[in-house]
């Protein structure tokens, strides 16, 4: 049998859906896709898709913070990027949560996402 324990902080956005911020078992953690939303005011972040990428590595960092996790903990990441031009900006902006030692990653092109995001980024992180 396995043992969920959902998670849940005020400090990043709500979900948009019917889906849990993240969900826990065992010694992983899975963050459910983050848009560059404010979580005080669940609006878009403005500025460039690097401003924006940095709000999805914040909005996770959030989730993970309620666990006492850091960026550390991390194991994988899959970014959803609408444009791929927008490619090296955003590793630019993902690059400075780290020092050195990054998670695993995919990183697609995608159609459209929720709201219309130019990104959004889902991570597992392990505890």
């Amino acid at each position: 049998m396995i043992t969920l324990k959902h998670l849940h902080t005020d400090n990043a956005p709500q979900a948009v859906g019917p889906y849990s911020q993240a969900v826990k078992t065992g010694n992983l953690i899975f963050v459910s896709g983050q848009l560059p939303l404010d979580p005080a005011t669940g609006e878009m972040v403005k500025g460039d898709v690097g401003a924006q990428a940095k709000q999805c590595m914040h909005n996770i960092l959030a989730i993970l913070g309620s666990e006492n996790l850091t960026a550390a903990n991390l194991i994988k990441t899959i970014i959803y990027l609408k444009d791929m031009n927008d490619f090296s900006r955003v590793n630019e902006a993902y690059a400075s949560f780290f020092d050195g030692k990054y998670p695993a990653r995919v990183c697609v092109e995608v159609a459209r996402l929720p709201k219309d995001a130019a990104m959004e980024i889902e991570a597992v992180a392990g505890c």
